[in-house]
Order: structure tokens, then sequence, then C-alpha cells
């Protein structure tokens, strides 16, 4: 049974505790409010006065670029609110939320993530899903077709980690085809997986779709057939212990609005 602990003594906790696991976060916009904290949803809220809310995301490493454009644009319709992204593993966030670091949404790439910190969240809702690809080199100079490809152990092929979504849903996949690939290295996200193969660091490695669409002037994508595909899906909800309950939940609901749910479907993400 979780201790009962009051807010205040619970933050001041959780910013001793992760001071070193907090990665650094990334504004979506400007900021014209003062600094010295969040106001409260529906005050001050003209574009040129102090923010009515500033938000902290904390997002998956597959919705770094999306988020930023939707972040963009929830801003632009709402005026006095600011978004900071803070964009991770899904399994490094959701340690995050479970020591308490400040933030007032989470939206993971797997719904297991999300279900080890049910405690700490509202009700989650699946905002997208995403599916895997192969990432080769540009031109796919060493002619990757399939997955079982990467079983040829002269190619340096990279995956995220076993406790990274990208990695579950890759083991998932190979395991199924009875493939065995043995990784020249195991990465913390799927972006970092994504990295390097842009930089020549590995033939080949196993990304979403839309990591591979948002380098596609670096790396080629190689379609896997549905049948022997994983879908990722994408749940978002409120942090329980969020100061900005009210704008944290508009946010999350504004994720499912069909505004948010054509920047993600042309980014390359599939339907809820």
């Amino acid at each position: 049974m979780r201790p009962t602990r009051t807010l205040s003594g619970r933050r001041v906790l959780a910013v001793a505790a992760t001071a070193g696991l907090l990665l650094p976060l990334t504004a979506c916009g400007g900021d014209s409010g003062p600094k010295d904290g969040p106001s409260k949803p529906g005050t001050g809220s003209t574009a040129s006065g102090p923010p009515a809310a500033r938000l902290t995301v904390l997002a998956a490493a597959s919705l770094t670029d999306v988020f930023k454009t939707a972040g963009a644009a929830y801003e632009k319709a709402h005026p006095g609110t600011r978004i900071t992204f803070s964009f991770a593993g899904s399994q490094e966030l959701v340690a995050q939320v479970a020591q308490g670091s400040p933030a007032d949404a989470l939206i993971t790439a797997d719904t297991k993530s999300m279900d080890k910190v049910r405690a700490d969240t509202g009700t989650p809702t699946v905002i997208a899903r995403n599916r895997l690809v192969i990432a080769t080199a540009e031109g796919n100079p060493l002619k990757v077709d399939e997955l079982k490809d990467l079983a040829d152990t002269r190619l340096k092929v990279v995956l995220a980690a076993p406790e990274v979504p990208a990695g579950k849903y890759s083991a998932k996949i190979l395991d199924a085809q009875k493939i065995t690939v043995k990784p020249v290295s195991q990465e913390p996200n799927v972006r970092a997986v994504l990295s390097k193969v842009e930089l020549g660091e590995a033939d080949a490695g196993l990304v979403y779709r839309t990591d591979a669409e948002s380098a596609k002037d670096k790396v080629d994508a190689v379609e896997i057939p549905d049948a022997q595909n994983a879908v990722a899906a994408y749940p978002a909800a409120t942090i329980k212990d969020s100061e900005n309950a009210a704008a944290a939940a508009a946010f999350v609901a504004w994720l499912s609005s069909p505004e948010a749910q054509k920047i993600l479907q042309d980014a390359g993400f599939q339907k809820p």
C-alpha cells in the first residue's frame, strides 16, 4: 500500500531523487511570462500577458518531431499556454513519474509502460498507433529486403534495449519469425537506434515508421509485412499530482481532436 505524503513533501523528495535522471526539457515555443512558476489555468490568459498554464509533458522519444509541431499548434489555439516537452524512452519517463518528478501529462509508446504508473495517472487514452520498419543507410546499399536478412552476421544491426517499447516490439516480431539477431548495440530509445543508422555506425536497425520518415533524406525504410509486424499504441494521460490539472486534461483531450489527429497522421502515425 502506497504511503500517504503531502504534495509538497513528495515533490521536494522527487527533485532530490531525480536530479540526475531528468533529461533537458525542450520548450516548443517562446515564453513571455514571468519565470517564477506556473499560473493557475484561466488566469492571465492574454497572448501578451502571463501564460494561463505552463505544462510539462513527458513524451516517448518517437514523438519528438510531431509533438514539436503539435505543441506549437496547441499554443497558437490556446493563447497564454506554454508547453515544455521532455522526450525519452518510455521506461525512463515512467521512472520519473514513479519517483514524483513534477510533470502534468505522460505519453508512452506502449500500454504496458503506462500501466506501471496507473496509480499516478488519470485514465489513459490511446491517441495514435505505429508500426516498425527496417532502417538502412540511404539507398540500402547492402540490400536488406526483409526481416530474416537481419540475421546475417556480416551486418551491423542495432536494436532498442529490451526494456524500451521499440525493443519489446522488435523482440516480439523477431521471435515470432524465429529470427536470431545479434545486435552490435542496444539503445535506450528508438531515436538512438535511428541515429546509429544515420551516422553509419550501423547497417540496419528496427525503428518506427515515423522515425524513418523523419530522416528520409538520410535513411531508407524497408517495410515489414503486417503479418510479421507489431502495432505500437501510444496512450496519453494526465498526472494526478499536476498543479495544472484542468489545463493538462485539456491538452490530453485535444490530442484526440481532429486537428491533432491530422498532425499525427500527416507525420505517418496511424489512427488510434
